[in-house]
Parts: C-alpha cells; structure tokens; sequence
C-alpha cells in the first residue's frame, strides 16, 4: 500500500474515534429521585430524599449582579420551609467564572452575607459537555418538556414538584420573592 493510499484510511479512523469522542456518554437520567449529588461539605445527597418536598433549584454564584438574591431565597425558605418548601442552592462557576471559590469559601460568603441555611450543593456544571445529571434532567426535553432549554445565567430557578416533575422556571431577571414565584410554590404546597 503506498503512502497516499493510506491517507484516507488514516483520515477515517482519526474521525471516527473524533465522532465517538464527541457522543454523550450516558442518556439523561429519566427519574428524578435517582439523582444523586454532594453537599457543600462534601456529604453525599439524595434527591429522593426529598420526595414529597416541593423544590426550587438555583444555580447560584458570588460574584454576580443578581447574588443579592440570596436574601429572598433565604426568605422564602423562612416563609415556606415548614410547609415544605426546600431550596437547594447550586453553586457554578459557568458564567464568566463568577463563583471561583472552594467550597469552604462559598459556603462561608452564604452564610456571613446572606445567613443562608437552605441546603447548598457542591459546585458543579449547569451547562455544556460536562453537565451534572441533575441539570441534565431540569433542561431536557425529554424529561422537561415544557421548561427545557439551557440555563441561561446564573440564578435560574426551577420549580419541582413533590412527584419530582419540573412544574416551573424562572429566570435571572425575576426575583425570588416576585408573586410568580410566590405564587407557583404555594400553588404547588397547597396540592
């Protein structure tokens, strides 16, 4: 075989293993409670967990323009914790890096600026190739079909039912305490 024969042979092999490469690796997890992620201290969690807790899930960061809504997340689980409410706040670095802290560090800035005590998870990413399989299941079409579509800036909000059903999202630009979300998890407490 002469070397310009090779050449294709070559070419093929390299985009094959370029196009296997580039696959997903695992099909988006269909059930919600499987979901399995880590605290901010590093305790492994489990979303079934909160089987039949209404949820609103935030990625979160600490150097954004909308980090002061930390306040009314904290608020309405002051409001609404005790009837069911859980917020779980989701730090990722995402969007132009803007929450490159350890997770010491993150959890300390909550809580000193904010008094946060909702549940934070670990950092993780909310968007693209390396996307954990919990906001893989939030912004799928296939398990969300009425609220899929990627997460477009830091503090997007989903609203998740206690079946596990994704009943709600909102994003940055509305705030924690407007009356659609106020009104969609009290709607979702009452059922």
């Amino acid at each position: 075989m002469n070397t310009w024969n090779a050449v294709p042979l070559l070419a093929a092999v390299l985009l094959s293993a370029c196009s296997h490469a580039t696959s997903p690796e695992e099909p988006v997890m269909t059930d919600f409670y499987s979901i399995e992620a880590r605290t901010l201290q590093g305790e492994p969690m489990a979303l079934g967990d909160y089987k039949g807790n209404v949820l609103l899930i935030v990625n979160t960061a600490s150097r954004c323009g909308f980090t002061g809504q930390y306040e009314g997340l904290q608020t309405l689980y002051d409001t609404y914790g005790d009837q069911g409410l859980v917020i779980l706040g989701v730090p990722s670095n995402d969007f132009l890096r803007q929450e490159p802290g350890s997770h010491d560090e993150i959890q300390a800035f909550c809580q000193k600026n904010y008094g946060v005590t909702f549940p934070m998870l670990e950092k993780m990413v909310v968007k693209g190739r390396e996307q954990h399989p919990l906001y893989q299941f939030l912004t799928s079409k296939e398990t969300n079909p009425q609220f899929s579509g990627n997460v477009t800036w830091n503090f997007n909000k989903f609203l998740v039912s206690k079946e596990g059903r994704v009943v709600g999202r909102f994003g940055s630009r509305v705030a924690p305490l407007d009356t659609k979300i106020t009104d969609a998890i009290e709607a979702e407490l009452r059922r």
